[in-house]
């Protein structure tokens, strides 16, 4: 019983870092050392914190580029990457909810809430001018 138990937890934590590994891809210039493990767990913990916060039902796994040995700490969203000196996982958990959160949200929803208040802005009518 023991050995299934065991079994199903190995189970799940490499299911759970094979998740990880679809959105995460991690390149170290030179020889930089990097926690893979550690890297895969914050990664899903900070992708699961920004679904539960905004009470998404879809999963978010936003695809992430991680480039250690950078000339500075920096989310770039074009190439969809956080560049870092080294590894600091505060600076990767901020990239990596920054990429979550952006995802949680398609373009095409983004452009439409903007539209939708760009229309209710010109609905309005001050009071001041409705007394006139």
């Amino acid at each position: 019983m023991i050995s299934a138990v065991r079994f199903s937890i190995s189970v799940l934590v490499l299911a759970m870092a094979c998740s990880a590994q679809e959105g995460l891809t991690v390149h170290s210039k030179g020889k930089q050392n990097w926690p893979a493990a550690e890297a895969e767990k914050i990664y899903l913990s900070a992708c699961s914190a920004v679904q539960r916060e905004f009470g998404s039902n879809r999963v978010v796994r936003p695809q992430v580029t991680v480039v250690l040995g950078a000339e500075k700490d920096v989310v770039s969203f074009d190439e969809r990457e956080i560049k870092l000196t080294k590894w600091d996982r505060h600076a990767f958990a901020q990239g990596v909810v920054m990429f979550a959160f952006e995802d949680l949200m398609p373009v095409e929803q983004r452009l439409m809430l903007a539209k939708r208040a760009v229309i209710w802005a010109g609905s309005t009518v001050d009071i001041e001018r409705v007394s006139k």
